[in-house]
């Protein structure tokens, strides 16, 4: 494990990295300002579970794959990008509907859930940005690296839990109080299509 001094660097650069605006947390707040609180919990559980894949990717020495592999991570990030832009197309398609996607539908449920899911695992950057800010905190002197990673990992996708979820509650305060017309729900579905529109067009033009 780890020395205590480096975890709390460690979850002190976490924190401060959840909070800074990127792909995943633009799309936490869109989505909780449009569709409520519940909708970002759901989410951010899905983008954890990514996290979950990208710290195996990591632990395993997976990601130098996306790193070296042009075609490997060119089919990746195409893929997310696809997605982004299939879910901005539903979104804009059911502007002029009543917003119900946070009332509690078993189906949205896993929609939102798988989601989040998708969209994580679908960005290799995440997995290039884990292969070179885990091992920073990891020693060979402290045992194994790999179990170090996954530690490591597990704390990241900890902080993230928080972070997201306070994000999650706060946007959807203010969507709620703000909400309540269908011409509200209108730009507010217009607002989530933008968002992700906008993930999609940046995720294409990524590079390694």
């Amino acid at each position: 494990m780890p020395e205590l001094n480096s975890i709390i660097m460690f979850l002190t650069a976490s924190t401060l990295l959840a909070f800074a605006p990127g792909p995943d947390n633009i799309f936490v707040l869109s989505q909780s300002i449009a569709y409520g609180r519940r909708a970002g919990y759901r989410i951010t559980l899905g983008l954890c579970t990514g996290l979950l894949f990208h710290t195996s990717v990591v632990a395993f020495g997976i990601a130098a794959i996306f790193q070296t592999s042009l075609i490997a991570f060119n089919l990746l990030k195409y893929a997310g990008v696809v997605y982004l832009l299939y879910l901005a197309f539903l979104t804009f398609r059911h502007a002029g509907d009543k917003v119900e996607i946070a009332k509690g539908e078993n189906e949205n449920r896993i929609n939102l859930y798988r989601r989040g899911i998708i969209m994580n695992i679908t960005n290799p950057k995440v997995s290039i940005f884990f292969m070179a800010f885990l091992p920073q905190f990891a020693s060979p002197a402290k045992g194994s690296i790999t179990l170090q990673i996954i530690f490591l990992g597990f704390l990241f996708i900890i902080v993230t839990l928080l972070v997201f979820g306070l994000i999650s509650f706060l946007a959807g305060s203010i969507g709620k109080a703000l909400g309540g017309s269908s011409r509200f729900d209108k730009w507010l579905n217009i607002f989530a299509g933008t968002v992700l529109a906008s993930l999609a067009v940046k995720l294409a033009f990524t590079e390694r």
